[in-house]
């Protein structure tokens, strides 16, 4: 390990340009557990195993479940057994609050910080590095990961303690969730009145509807082309989430439901790996049938 290095894991779609956005500041050594994912990494130098950041003094995630990064923190020679007294973790992953909660009181023990941070803005915000960050930690661990996170992200929030980063991100991807959908239903709508999409696309994006997830949606929708970035597989696995805090709290959300319906069609149809905006085909495939 080099000396005053950072740790990654997981260098997938949204970590890789994380690593290297960081690196442009930071010394980064990084890890994953696919090989191909270890090559042509700018400025980012790599290690063989987990074990092998087990010296970094801060040590980021970006992982795809919560059960994966119970796993890595405390699975069998998980890192909370490696990782040094006043170390800090800092989780860039989407996941359940109740599990960032554990992950923190076990790393606690150990005298070890975490904070629970996901990232909203997709590959695009990613590689940007203008990535919306919701934190959830302690003051003193938010001050830590500050100068990291600021290097990642254009807005960075602490919006409580541990698991409120959490909660705010099931909350932006509930949100996000229900403007795919609509968007997808309303340009269905649109198409089968004979409307050119690139041009509904130009006539709505100014006024109310503007988002960005009717940029990603509008373009998407119009080409027929559906490449991810973000996944259909990664915003069910969210709206799953979701719907699991939403019964723990005592709180009905049947937009959400719904949502999570299309999206779970959309898997079905076996379109889990292509971009949200393809749950579009689900209305044109029915027009499509006879």
């Amino acid at each position: 390990m080099e000396e005053g290095s950072l740790g990654f894991v997981g260098l997938g779609v949204m970590g890789r340009p994380m690593a290297e956005n960081l690196a442009k500041k930071f010394l980064v050594q990084g890890f994953d557990t696919q090989p191909e994912r270890l090559k042509g990494l700018a400025g980012v130098s790599t290690v063989p195993t987990m074990a092998h950041l087990s010296g970094c003094r801060v040590l980021f995630l970006s992982l795809p479940s919560a059960a994966v990064v119970e796993s890595v923190i405390l699975g069998n020679d998980g890192l909370v057994g490696h990782l040094a007294q006043g170390s800090l973790v800092i989780d860039l992953s989407t996941g359940l609050p109740a599990v960032s909660r554990k992950v923190a009181e076990a790393l606690a023990s150990r005298g070890i910080g975490y904070a629970d941070a996901p990232v909203s803005g997709g590959e695009g915000g990613a590689k940007a590095a203008s990535l919306s960050i919701m934190v959830g930690a302690s003051e003193r661990d938010f001050a830590r990961a500050l100068p990291y996170l600021r290097t990642l992200g254009t807005s960075v929030v602490r919006a409580g303690e541990i698991g409120a980063g959490n909660v705010a991100k099931l909350v932006n991807n509930m949100i996000v969730g229900v403007a795919f959908s609509a968007i997808a239903e309303g340009f269905a709508l649109a198409a089968s009145n004979g409307l050119d999409l690139v041009l509904l696309h130009q006539a709505i994006r100014g006024g109310w509807a503007a988002s960005p997830v009717l940029e990603v949606s509008g373009p998407a929708i119009a080409a027929n082309q559906y490449l991810p970035g973000g996944t259909i597989n990664m915003i069910q696995k969210d709206l799953g989430y979701a719907a699991l805090l939403a019964a723990e709290s005592g709180v009905t959300i049947p937009m959400t439901n719904a949502a999570r319906d299309i999206f779970a069609a959309a898997q079905k149809a076996g379109w889990g790996a292509e971009s949200q905006p393809a749950i579009y085909k689900l209305w044109s495939s029915a027009k499509e049938k006879p």
